[in-house]
């Protein structure tokens, strides 16, 4: 455990709730107060800031008309305030369920719990009343309640259903109670809530379970989490209810930005608690860069001016907690097969019909693509491959070139060479030494006399060579220029401006973080999409080391290694997601890749990742090459950016299109990012 602030939840805008099963007793207040306080002495322990308890969870749901005794009702109001007192001493805010009397009529409510308080009482809109539901028969619909108070233990305490409750001092940490069928209702109360400042909503819920229902249920909670860009905590009863003529099994479910981050087992048969850590400042951003959540808003009526805002302090200690939820190291690439191999499909896909309707709109007679046989070339003429074959094209309308330069290796020269063939291209050699030995001679360059110089100048030479070649055939032949960068080098700016690299007629790659179009070549061997003279082709691709191959190798033999001089792409495609997709501080990322890579035996990895590439990165590391991101990223190269040709957005994950998903000034700083860096990291 660590004491530095960094290594602590609320530093980085994380919460830690949890949907609580507790063991129910069929009407006894007492027992089912004392089973709700187990729990939340276990969070307490766990760290927990906020438990959702189950619908009436201090009576239990299914008592019939036992809801309507008055023995009933001394019983709840004495569970209540012994946990009220025992709340004094827990860190955890407790939403329990409670059946409460006030004015003539009987509300089924929510009651928000902390240090010894009760913050506010929520009673339920939608009651069901159909089928097995006869919940009209015994409670009173909190609809239209608003601005009340009820008594309780003789105080006077918030009541209605425009109730939000926030932590003063917790930034982020708002939360909203709805109850069971609130949810099931084409317009659920926590829409509301959420429009009006909540961050975290909550469902307390009894629902007896049948056939399909916790599909219906996770449906639900991981819609309105994405609807209303809020988190969504649901809990259903389950061991110890009443199972007269129904059913329960528990469940848990805890959805941010319709995610799933933690979901209980069902039909246990011992209480439990489903933790998971909630990020609240990755909610808030997402509502700044969604203006729909506001225009919601404001067609709502503002709503914010209507709920009471029900402030306490939380109160809990800076420590370090671990983190309890799931990191994806590769953020771009799912964990899961069925997934990644879900996206892989549509990420292929996408690119293959934006080529293919270039193609069919420019009236291009041919498709001019460099090939160096490394990953981002393959991958593009391969998309190009596809592409034709849907169009009706010959592939020998095609036209590749592989143009060794200084530093060409025979075996990556050999595999361009084998791969244009696999795919029956029409394929070609140009050797660009000898004009790019013409060309620093011109420039009176130190490598022309002889000298072992290999500046940015002997570099970009041969980067602009072969692009200054490509265009110049595709006037020749009637063609367009296909673009073969990723995302990952458009971030960093790992590319040749102008005359080079980064300029293309089409850039079919530049949506493609690296790490993703690896993802995809395996992909492509494993579903078949190429024969397998070219899938043995690409597997040898992959297993190459990535290097731009512009410099000669050194005395040892070591060629030239892109991530040993920009940092590995694991770990920048990391960081351009945050900052890209969530605008999150440079410490929050090294914090969240910190825990996502520094030990490489915990947590999921891909399931086609080669061994050899499931390292771990220390926190020395991950700073490291963070800072030379941001400065990269905010620094030094948006100008790169702001010129891109056109291609297709991919991933949800953001875009560099100047005309899309980013937009930033060619002439910013990174001052402001690596200050926050440094002052937030627990050493210089």
């Amino acid at each position: 455990m660590q004491d530095h602030p960094f290594y602590a939840l609320h530093t980085h805008g994380l919460i830690r709730v949890a949907a609580a099963t507790p063991a129910a007793s069929v009407g006894d207040a007492r027992a089912n107060a004392a089973a709700m306080l187990d729990l939340a002495r276990r969070g307490d322990e766990d760290g927990v800031d906020l438990i959702v308890f189950p619908e009436l969870s201090l009576t239990s749901y299914a008592i019939d008309d036992l809801h309507l005794q008055g023995a009933m009702h001394g019983a709840t109001l004495d569970a209540l305030g012994e946990m009220v007192d025992a709340s004094a001493a827990l860190s955890p805010v407790m939403l329990v369920g409670a059946a409460l009397p006030r004015n003539g009529r009987l509300y089924n409510c929510a009651v928000a719990i902390a240090r010894g308080r009760i913050l506010g009482v929520v009673p339920k809109t939608f009651l069901p009343n159909y089928r097995e539901y006869y919940e009209k028969r015994w409670f009173a619909s909190g609809a239209g309640l608003t601005g009340l108070t009820i008594e309780i233990d003789g105080q006077s305490v918030p009541f209605g259903t425009d109730l939000i409750f926030a932590a003063e001092d917790v930034p982020g940490f708002v939360f909203h109670a709805e109850i069971c069928e609130d949810y099931w209702a084409p317009t659920p109360p926590s829409t509301f809530g959420a429009l009006a400042g909540a961050t975290i909503c909550c469902n307390l819920s009894a629902s007896n379970i049948v056939i399909g229902k916790a599909r219906d249920r996770a449906m639900l909670a991981a819609a309105q989490s994405a609807r209303a860009t809020c988190a969504y905590i649901y809990s259903a009863a389950g061991i110890g209810e009443s199972t007269t003529d129904l059913s329960w099994d528990g469940q848990g479910l805890i959805h941010e930005l319709g995610e799933t981050i933690a979901e209980s087992d069902r039909f246990l048969r011992e209480p439990s608690l489903t933790i998971a850590d909630i990020d609240v400042e990755r909610i808030g951003q997402e509502r700044l860069r969604f203006g729909t959540f506001n225009d919601a808003a404001a067609f709502a009526g503002h709503p914010e001016q209507r709920f009471r805002r029900i402030g306490f302090v939380h109160g809990a200690e800076a420590l370090d907690r671990g983190l309890r939820r799931a990191v994806r190291r590769f953020p771009f690439v799912p964990d899961d097969p069925a997934r990644r191999d879900a996206d892989c499909y549509e990420a292929y896909n996408i690119q293959v019909e934006a080529l293919a309707k270039r193609l069919e709109a420019s009236g291009a007679k041919t498709l001019v693509i460099g090939v160096s046989g490394g990953l981002d070339s393959t991958h593009a003429l391969i998309v190009a491959a596809k592409a034709t074959d849907r169009l009706g094209w010959s592939r020998e309308r095609i036209l590749a070139f592989t143009m060794p330069g200084f530093a060409t290796g025979e075996g990556t020269k050999a595999q361009a060479w084998a791969l244009m063939r696999s795919l029956g291209v029409s394929a070609e050699e140009i050797d660009i030494r000898p004009a790019a030995h013409q060309l620093l001679e011109d420039m009176n360059h130190p490598f022309a006399q002889g000298q072992p110089v290999h500046d940015v100048t002997f570099e970009n030479v041969q980067a602009g060579l072969r692009t200054d070649y490509l265009f110049r055939l595709a006037n020749q032949r009637g063609g367009i220029v296909l673009g073969t960068g990723d995302l990952s080098e458009l971030a960093l700016g790992w590319c040749t401006y102008g005359v080079g690299d980064q300029m293309s007629h089409y850039a079919v790659n530049a949506g493609v973080p690296k790490t993703l179009i690896q993802f995809l070549i395996r992909w492509c061997i494993r579903t078949g999409q190429y024969d397998d003279t070219t899938n043995t082709v690409l597997a040898a691709i992959l297993a190459q080391e990535i290097s731009p191959e512009l410099v000669p190798a050194d005395a040892s033999g070591a060629m030239q290694s892109t991530e040993a001089m920009i940092g590995p792409y694991a770990l920048n495609d990391f960081f351009a997601h945050y900052v890209i997709r969530y605008g999150l501080k440079p410490s929050k990322i090294a914090f969240l890749a910190w825990h996502a890579w520094h030990d490489a035996d915990a947590g999921g990895w891909p399931e086609d990742l080669p061994q050899d590439a499931r390292v771990a990165y220390d926190l020395p590391t991950i700073r490291h090459w963070l800072e030379r991101f941001l400065t990269r990223f905010f620094q030094t190269s948006q100008f790169k950016r702001s010129a891109l040709p056109n291609g297709p957005k991919v991933s949800p994950g953001g875009a560099l299109s100047p005309r899309g998903d980013w937009r930033a000034p060619s002439d910013g700083t990174a001052s402001v990012w690596l200050e926050e860096l440094r002052n937030s990291l627990p050493y210089p």
